[in-house]
């Protein structure tokens, strides 16, 4: 499957640490190919999440004063690793993620300015063309017992309903900071709970329901007409994922959550100095952890 992560933000909740540093390379716990726990960034992170549910194709979306940076982690330095081959126990990871990388095409797309989250998808347009795809943020992970378990499930529902959106949700106690899905209970899938989303209100003063949607999704390529069919109509200075979505169902689309329960993941994100502080903590926890049972 196609898939998409975004690398674009400002980032202007971590300032002053993210002036000229992208918060989606910040390290978080991982159990590395020894059992022992590492530290990645981020994105290298999602990266091998959105390996594991199946894409073969990603495109990545930066901003241009990012583009060496990003392109030189995610490219294959056999330079490097021959410079450093005395320490061979430290380049598991980065062997590992070589490996991925030579299976993988990658793409790059470049927002020229930071116009919102649905300007930086808009821009995979071309890469992606006609095919559904897997949306990921950068600055987030799902923690999950088998990586990769969650985005493969939407991906496959949206192709079995032929929805235009699947989103993934979890319950909050105060959504006013999220976008909040609005819907009905639907049946579940692969043991998922699901919402037959009916709409969608991005950080409601008086919010309807407490389903806040992580940052991410699988979506039909209509997509992208529904967040230029928005931009035409109200110009607006940030264009948002969420305006995209809603055009959507007020098209006639049909839109689905999956929701997070503890049991199947967890999402954490970097976005906030106490968001980090947290990932980090309950990353190194998990990380620490004897690895699970194998899944049957």
């Amino acid at each position: 499957m196609e898939a998409v992560i975004t690398l674009a933000g400002e980032g202007t909740r971590m300032l002053p640490w993210s002036r000229g540093l992208r918060k989606e390379f910040l390290p978080l716990y991982d159990r590395g190919g020894s059992g022992d726990p590492v530290l990645k960034p981020v994105a290298h992170i999602v990266v091998e999440s959105l390996v594991a549910a199946g894409a073969y194709h990603l495109t990545i979306v930066y901003q241009p004063r990012d583009a060496q940076s990003i392109r030189n982690y995610f490219s294959v330095d056999s330079a490097f690793l021959r410079r450093h081959r005395h320490h061979g126990e430290r380049l598991t990871e980065t062997r590992r993620l070589y490996d991925t990388l030579g299976r993988l095409r990658l793409s790059y797309a470049v927002q020229p300015h930071p116009r919102g989250f649905g300007d930086a998808v808009s821009r995979a347009r071309a890469s992606v063309g006609g095919q559904r795809f897997l949306l990921h943020a950068g600055d987030a992970i799902l923690l999950e017992p088998h990586r990769g378990h969650l985005p493969r499930a939407m991906g496959e529902l949206l192709e079995r309903d032929g929805l235009d959106a699947v989103l993934l949700v979890r319950k909050v106690a105060d959504p006013r900071r999220y976008g909040v899905v609005e819907g009905t209970p639907g049946r579940s899938f692969h043991g998922i709970g699901r919402i037959d989303v009916t709409g969608m209100v991005e950080k409601p003063e008086k919010p309807r329901t407490h389903w806040a949607a992580t940052a991410v999704y699988a979506f039909d390529p209509a997509i992208f007409d529904a967040l230029e069919t928005y931009r035409r109509a109200h110009r607006p200075r940030e264009l948002e994922l969420t305006d995209g979505i809603r055009t959507l169902l007020s098209n006639g689309g049909r839109v689905a959550a999956l929701v997070i329960r503890p049991k199947i993941g967890e999402w954490w994100s970097v976005g906030s100095p106490e968001g980090f502080a947290r990932a980090l903590s309950r990353t190194r926890v998990v990380a620490s952890r004897a690895p699970a049972e194998p899944h049957r």
